[in-house]
C-alpha cells in the first residue's frame, strides 16, 4: 500500500472517529461560547480548552521526536494578510451563530438526520470555493498581496525552550478546563475534547509520518472544514478527473461516523427548516463560513484547534476574530430579541 493510501484510510478513520465522537458529546466552540456568556449550561468550552491542551502538547511530542516539522504546515507560512485574517475570522464567527454551529458540526448534525445542516453545507462549500478559486478569488489575492506581515510563528524568549512555553499553555488550558464542578459534572465532555485533541495530532501524524515520502510527499495537514467541504463537493461532482485526498476522507468519514453513531443510540432524526426566515438565516451563515473561512485560511477547528498547535500568528488573530465575530452575532441577536419583546 503506498504511502498516499495509507494516509486516505487514516483520514477515514480519524474522519469517522471525530463523526461518532462529536455525536455522543456534542462538542462545538459555538455551544462552549454561548454557555459561557450565559444562554445555557454546559462545560463544552472546556472540552475545547481540553482539546486544544491535548492538541498542543501531542502535536509538540512529535516535533520534539522529529516525526513531524510543522514548519511545513499552512499555518506557518513566511507572511500573511493583517487584513484577511481578521476580517475572516470575523466573517466566520459571525456566521457560526447565525447557522447555530461551525462546518465540523454540520457534517456531525447532517449524519443523524439534521437537513438543515446539508443546506449549510452546501453553502458553505460553494462560497468556500467562489473565494478560494472562483469569481471572488482575484480580489482575495488582490487584498492579501497588500497586507502581508512577515513574522510567522510567537516568538519564544531567550534562555526559554519553546516545549516550556508549550507546556505552560498547556497547563493554563487544563486548570480552566478541570474546575471542581467541571470534573464532576461534565465528565463526558472532558473525554471528548481529549480525543479531539488526540485527532488533530492524528492528523499531524498521517500526513507527516505516514504521507512522508521522497518522490511524493503528502502535504502536511490535520483537521480543518471550510476548504476541504468545498472540495468534497467538487469531488462529488467530478470524481473521475480528480483524485481523493485527505481531508475529503475525513469530511467522508465525519458523515459516517456521526451516522452509524446516531442510529445505533437511536438519535437520527430526519429535520427541516421551520420557516422561511429560519432558512435564510442559516443559509446566510453558511455563505459567511465560507467565505470567511476561506480568507482567513481555517474555521473553528482549522485555525482554533490544528492552526494554535503550531503556535502561530496568524492562527492566534483569526481564531481570536472568529470569538469577537460570534460575540457580534450573540450581542445582535439578544438585541434582536429584546426590541420585540418591547
Amino acid at each position: 500500500m503506498s504511502n498516499v493510501e495509507l494516509v486516505l484510510w487514516a483520514g477515514l478513520a480519524i474522519g469517522m472517529a471525530f463523526g461518532v465522537t462529536g455525536q455522543i458529546t456534542g462538542f462545538c466552540l459555538h455551544r462552549g461560547l454561548q454557555e459561557q456568556w450565559g444562554q445555557s449550561k454546559g462545560y463544552k468550552l472546556q472540552a475545547f480548552a481540553v482539546a486544544l491542551a491535548v492538541a498542543l502538547l501531542g502535536t509538540h511530542l512529535m516535533v520534539l521526536a522529529g516525526w513531524v516539522d510543522i514548519g511545513r504546515s499552512l499555518y506557518m507560512a513566511p507572511a500573511f494578510s493583517w487584513l484577511l485574517l481578521p476580517l475572516g475570522g470575523l466573517m466566520f464567527g459571525y456566521g457560526m451563530v447565525l447557522s447555530n454551529g461551525c462546518g465540523a458540526r454540520a457534517l456531525v448534525l447532517l449524519g443523524q438526520g439534521n437537513l438543515r445542516s446539508f443546506m449549510v453545507l452546501i453553502c458553505l462549500g460553494i462560497a468556500a470555493y467562489m473565494a478560494l478559486t472562483g469569481v471572488i478569488a482575484p480580489l482575495r489575492v488582490l487584498l492579501s498581496e497588500s497586507s502581508l506581515l512577515s513574522p510567522a510563528g510567537i516568538a519564544v524568549p531567550d534562555g526559554m525552550p519553546r516545549h516550556v512555553v508549550v507546556a505552560l499553555l498547556a497547563l493554563v488550558l487544563l486548570v480552566f478546563a478541570f474546575r471542581r464542578e467541571s470534573w464532576k459534572y461534565g465528565r463526558i465532555d472532558l473525554a471528548g475534547g481529549a480525543v479531539i485533541g488526540g485527532l488533530v495530532v492524528s492528523g499531524w501524524w498521517a500526513t507527516g509520518r505516514l504521507g512522508a515520502d521522497d518522490f511524493d510527499p503528502v502535504p502536511l495537514a490535520s483537521l480543518t472544514f471550510v476548504a476541504p467541504i468545498g472540495e468534497t463537493i467538487h469531488y462529488a461532482m467530478i470524481a473521475t478527473g480528480a483524485s481523493l485526498s485527505f481531508s475529503v476522507a475525513i469530511v467522508l468519514g465525519v458523515l459516517a461516523g456521526s451516522a452509524v453513531s446516531s442510529v445505533l443510540r437511536g438519535q437520527y432524526r430526519l429535520q427541516g427548516f421551520e420557516s422561511p426566515r429560519q432558512m435564510l438565516r442559516y443559509l446566510s451563515g453558511g455563505a459567511l463560513m465560507g467565505i470567511g473561512g476561506a480568507l482567513a485560511l481555517g474555521c473553528s477547528i482549522g485555525q482554533g484547534l490544528t492552526g494554535l498547535t503550531t503556535l502561530a500568528y496568524g492562527s492566534m488573530i483569526a481564531s481570536a476574530a472568529i470569538v469577537a465575530g460570534a460575540w457580534l452575532a450573540t450581542l445582535r441577536a439578544a438585541h434582536h430579541s429584546t426590541s420585540l419583546q418591547a
